[in-house]
């Protein structure tokens, strides 16, 4: 046991590595300055007298030191990265990246979470009755509806969500988290308009999600309904209820890893998704730092997602040990 995780923590810390490495170097292929951005920034909106611009120029150099040598920069960042320190944001300077994904991360959790939730369980019940049913009518809707929506990309089903409800009905915002004036609190105003403006971020995800388990729950109870247990559990008459009881509880255990790693991956699947909306999370944030060149923040949000993948992974091996009993870690039988 001890070993096990040893050698998990070790590949962890390697893999971690490559992937600072790897999110170091891609934003830097850019051929831009973000530094020069921002100056030219700092210029139109604050800068009245031309002398004060290579004053300007040498502070944000020595606050960023982009002229240091790529090693010395590379060095310095990977030291900080460790230990969770990611620098100040070039685009929301003078805030530090750690507050920039605390402040976003949140907003993207209760987006992520509760859709993650709702659709595993909702799908994996209604995917078991039709694949343990095998009625005609309900299995053939499923079967296509779990065919075409789980192939459309969150983002696109949220720009049709969008099209419809917001601009064309009318009955849901355009965008935005709550509406303008009011202040988050745990009032009922402000619960009421917050879940308005939830409800289609949370569908662009729900509806995609919700697919895929009911078609996976439906392939695997209807594999296990052919296995030998099965078979001779109806050939005693053993009841209904007892075998779907039976059947759903094998076919629960690769949904239960599925659901871990979807829940380290899905925080990349709504980045695109918050930009639609224009919701305050993690990929909101993303697609500004993006578009300003901003090392730092891209760098961050980058590490933080990675670093939620690798730890969703690392725990599907226990969770898996756990809802199965003839799982023993480290091969031992």
């Amino acid at each position: 046991m001890v070993m096990y995780i040893a050698k998990k923590v070790i590949t962890l810390i390697i893999t971690y590595f490559i992937a600072i490495c790897i999110v170091f170097i891609l934003p830097r292929l850019i051929p831009a300055n973000p530094l020069a951005t921002r100056l030219q920034q700092i210029i139109t909106y604050y800068i009245y007298k031309p002398e004060l611009v290579p004053i300007v120029w040498r502070e944000l150099l020595n606050i960023f030191q982009f002229d240091k040598p790529l090693h010395v920069q590379f060095i310095n960042f990977l030291r900080r990265a460790f230990v969770g320190d990611f620098g100040i944001s070039v685009d929301m300077y003078p805030m530090k990246v750690m507050d920039v994904i605390a402040m976003s991360l949140p907003w993207t959790l209760a987006l992520v979470v509760p859709a993650a939730l709702a659709s595993w369980f909702t799908g994996n019940i209604i995917g078991a009755y039709a694949g343990y049913k095998r009625s005609g009518a309900l299995e053939n809707i499923i079967v296509g509806y779990s065919f075409i929506v789980s192939r459309i990309p969150y983002f696109w089903l949220a720009m049709l969500l969008l099209y419809a409800f917001a601009f064309s009905l009318r009955i849901f915002p355009v965008g935005g988290i709550y509406s303008s004036g009011l202040k988050p609190s745990f009032t009922l105003d402000f619960i009421v308009d917050y879940l308005w403006h939830y409800t289609l971020p949370f569908l662009s995800i729900y509806l995609v999600e919700v697919a895929g388990w009911m078609g996976s729950m439906r392939m695997l109870i209807s594999g296990e309904l052919g296995t030998d247990y099965i078979l001779y559990s109806e050939s005693v008459g053993v009841k209904d209820s007892t075998l779907f009881k039976y059947a759903y509880r094998n076919s629960l255990l690769p949904q239960v890893t599925g659901l871990a790693l979807r829940l380290g991956f899905a925080t990349t699947g709504v980045f695109i998704v918050e930009t639609v909306f224009n919701y305050p999370g993690l990929g909101y944030f993303l697609a500004r730092a993006i578009g300003a060149l901003d090392y730092p923040l891209i760098q961050g949000i980058f590490l933080i997602v990675i670093a939620t993948v690798f730890l969703a992974n690392f725990l599907v091996d226990f969770i898996y040990a756990l809802v199965d009993p003839r799982i023993r870690i480290g091969g031992r039988g």
